[in-house]
């Protein structure tokens, strides 16, 4: 049975994005910008602290990765809502353009869904750099203004990650965690075991 006290270290950064989430909004819907923008930096640190500690500690899970993801999405999600109340322009100016890219991410959920009954947690290479460009963009935008050069690295690198988790998703009929790409999943024994 799962409980608090086995949670860990890497586990309870994961698990701070998600509880933070609740209270990025509310500043949100008080129009405190500089705060949420500040908070928003601290849950995406906590990203690359989880990560680091789990490969660190050697306690990598599949639990940890899933709550990973979670953490990941959450703070991805009210990222871009925060985007789009402070920067509502630039939102709307280019719609079209971000609708390329989430489009094919919600599919990419839906399969996952569908086969998994849950989110991947493949955290490819592609994946790492694309969440990296997303924090970037977000939070340079947030502090400064709209940089239309990371903009469009953001987009194309979010477009190669989704194709490659959907990809993945394809080759593994098991869900499986820590894939570091299709190079990779080639030679990956995992792949290979049958479906249960």
């Amino acid at each position: 049975m799962l409980t608090f006290k086995n949670y860990n270290i890497a586990d309870w950064f994961s698990f701070y994005r998600i509880v933070a989430a609740p209270f990025l909004l509310l500043f949100i819907w008080l129009d405190y910008r500089l705060i949420f923008s500040w908070l928003l930096l601290i849950s995406y640190s906590t990203d690359a602290i989880d990560g680091y500690l789990a490969r660190k500690l050697k306690i990598s899970s599949p639990r940890g990765s899933q709550l990973d993801s979670l953490g990941d999405q959450i703070t991805l999600i009210v990222g871009l809502i925060g985007l789009y109340i402070f920067e509502t322009d630039f939102i709307k100016t280019n719609l079209i353009l971000i609708a390329l890219v989430f489009i094919p991410y919600l599919i990419q959920m839906l399969i996952a869904y569908f086969k998994y009954g849950k989110a991947t947690a493949f955290h490819t290479y592609l994946a790492k750099l694309s969440a990296i460009m997303q924090s970037v963009f977000i939070l340079f935008s947030l502090f400064f203004y709209i940089e239309y050069t990371l903009f469009y690295i953001m987009i194309i690198v979010g477009l190669l990650e989704t194709f490659e988790e959907i990809t993945l998703i394809v080759m593994y009929d098991n869900w499986v965690s820590d894939v570091k790409g299709i190079y990779w999943a080639f030679r990956d024994k995992r792949r290979l075991k049958k479906k249960v």
